[in-house]
């Protein structure tokens, strides 16, 4: 009954397991995929549109700031576009992820599966006194 238990037990974790790495995959590889999609949108926050700031922060430093942002934004832009090719690396991690959580479940229900043998074994022996 305990090897029953034992192993049902293993089984609806390792089940529990994949969920969770098939979950995270998706949900991984969409971003990435999608990432892309994303790097023709809204640039930085133009300074002269919030007014609010314009007292706080001297015109020299907002120029710098510009310049920087806009000399930043090829270099974002480019990795950007090149992420989408990364879900590949995104599926052959997931795969060796979920191998090696399998190999640990499977593994410690060996672990238990000796240890049950063990104990019904010590137990059932006649005691030496």
């Amino acid at each position: 009954m305990f090897y029953a238990i034992s192993w049902g037990l293993t089984f609806m974790l390792l089940g529990l397991w994949s969920l969770a790495c098939w979950s995270l995959h998706a949900v991984t590889v969409w971003a990435v995929a999608s990432a892309g999609a994303f790097a023709g949108g809204a640039g930085a926050v133009d300074m002269e549109r919030v007014p609010g700031l314009q007292g706080w922060i001297p015109p020299e430093l907002a120029g710098l700031l510009h310049a920087m942002v806009a000399s930043i934004g090829p270099m974002v832009q480019s990795l950007l576009e090149t992420v989408p090719a990364l879900a590949g690396v995104a599926t052959v991690l997931a795969w060796a992820i979920w191998g090696l959580g399998a190999l640990l479940l499977i593994g410690l229900a060996i672990g238990g599966h000796i240890l049950i043998a063990f104990l019904q074994r010590r137990r059932t022996s006649p005691a030496l006194a």
